[in-house]
């Protein structure tokens, strides 16, 4: 299994997400998540044929994260940088979807594929705040096209604006 998953990533099929485990006390996940750099091929895979079918599928989130997440690797990619790209979640269930560590200065982005903005989405970004020493960049994403900033220097990201954004 893992030299199929090898060869999946060396070409650039599959991405493995690696975990976020810095000098926290509590148990945390240190699998990696995988993601297809392709959502074409992510949704040819899950009999997803024509587009509008994605807005009413059930893993409609996992398949807006994997989409935010390849744009990210581009963006990426496209400067030069290291990939220092991860993920946070502990064992009781709190999580951040991304988190980019650019030397010690974290940006954690938290996706959702909602329309709308719950109070509920900031609930893993300010754990995840109050957990680190260090300063984090606490942005959320998500399926609409209208970006806000919140009082408490949040940033609401609209999904088509994630390419525009420095992490």
């Amino acid at each position: 299994m893992a030299s199929w998953l090898g060869v999946l990533q060396s070409c650039f099929i599959i991405y493995l997400l690696k975990p976020y485990h810095s000098n926290f006390n509590k148990r945390i996940v240190k699998t990696p998540k995988l993601y297809f750099y392709d959502t074409g091929i992510l949704c040819s895979l899950l009999g997803i044929t024509p587009a509008k079918q994605i807005s009413t599928y059930s893993a409609k989130g996992a398949m807006f994260k994997n989409f935010i997440l390849s744009e990210l690797l581009k963006q990426i990619f496209n400067t030069g940088r290291a990939d220092n790209l991860f993920f946070w979640r502990d064992k009781t269930g709190n999580e951040i979807d991304f988190l980019f560590d650019d030397s010690g200065k974290l940006t954690a982005l938290e996706l959702k594929s909602s329309q709308t903005i719950s109070q509920d989405f900031f609930k893993g970004l300010n754990y995840f705040s109050s957990l680190t020493d260090k300063p984090v960049k606490n942005k959320l994403v998500y399926a609409r096209k209208i970006e806000q900033k919140r009082s408490n220097g949040l940033i609401v990201l609209p999904w088509n604006k994630i390419s525009d954004e420095k992490i």
